[in-house]
């Protein structure tokens, strides 16, 4: 679909939306709600990081050594990750093997890393905001 005037469209913001329909209700509030100073972008606006509780603590993740099933091959096994999907363990798992010098993967939501390399496995976790937790032997 073409216009007919080929002209452009203004893009910048134009004048105010006007009445505020809320204004009324939050007026009587007495100063309860902070006023906004006028003008002043909010911070989704700016794209300022928020400061969230969970960003340094976004759970506990088991990190154990293992050779169950493996042909007597040690392999060290991250597990029970908590609200994160599978790109997010491929990025991890891909980090922990650049760090230990060694293969893995990811299997069934669980990351295995190739040796015994508990210690470089909890740096990389902690390091993305996880309490890394050694367990088993």
């Amino acid at each position: 679909m073409s216009r007919p005037d080929k002209s452009k469209l203004p893009t910048d913001g134009g004048a105010g939306l006007g009445q505020n329909p809320f204004a009324a209700a939050l007026g009587g509030l007495g100063g309860l709600v902070p006023a906004a100073a006028p003008g002043a972008p909010s911070p989704a606006v700016t794209g300022e990081p928020k400061a969230d509780a969970n960003a340094k603590n976004r759970g506990r993740v088991d990190v154990l050594r293992t050779t169950a099933g493996r042909g007597g091959k040690t392999v060290t096994v991250a597990k029970n990750f908590v609200g994160i999907g599978a790109p997010e363990k491929e990025a991890l798992c891909k980090k922990m093997r650049a760090a230990a010098g060694c293969g893995g993967t990811v299997k069934d939501g669980v990351i295995e890393i190739q040796g015994d390399q508990r210690e470089v496995v909890a740096r990389v976790l902690r390091e993305a905001g996880f309490r890394p937790v050694m367990a088993g032997g």
